[in-house]
């Protein structure tokens, strides 16, 4: 009898001792050296790439919409056909970086710098930009984005 009294204490006294998990955490690639990894073609939302070193890897076709890239190094960097939606690119360097395709819209990427990158297709809208970094895009920009269906040169703000 004093043992079935026990169990639903014993169940409540766990429930309230162990943290809480949430049924889905962001990875966290934080401070990292990915160079050359493979990311391509997966679902990433919310993903932290903050100081990580991802020269020449592969996110092509993914979905990494939310997640933060502040101060990544992104050179030679594939990220064509990526959904970068609401993503933090603060201070992070793209040189050389492909970004065929991608969709940038309402990203943050006032400090990002852009050097020789491919922005054929790429989707700009509501992307705040330094004059620098929006007149070396504007330099390469061409195409409609195939998911959007906008000019890249518009998106830009391009005259």
């Amino acid at each position: 009898m004093r043992l079935r009294l026990l169990a639903p204490l014993m169940v409540l006294w766990a429930m309230l001792a162990l943290p809480m998990q949430p049924a889905f955490a962001a990875m966290d690639y934080a401070k990292q050296v990915l160079i050359g990894a493979d990311f391509s073609n997966r679902e990433m939302q919310g993903v932290t790439f903050n100081l990580t070193n991802l020269r020449e890897a592969d996110l092509s076709g993914s979905d990494l919409q939310g997640a933060s890239l502040y101060g990544a190094k992104l050179q030679d960097a594939n990220l064509s056909n990526t959904n970068l939606r609401d993503a933090t690119l603060d201070s992070a360097v793209f040189d050389g970086t492909n970004l065929t395709n991608a969709v940038l819209e309402d990203a943050f990427a006032f400090n990002t710098r852009f050097i020789n990158v491919t922005v054929e297709g790429s989707d700009f809208t509501n992307v705040p930009l330094r004059a620098d970094a929006l007149k070396v895009l504007c330099a390469n920009a061409e195409g409609v984005n195939p998911v959007t269906g906008r000019d890249t040169r518009e998106t830009l703000g391009c005259s």
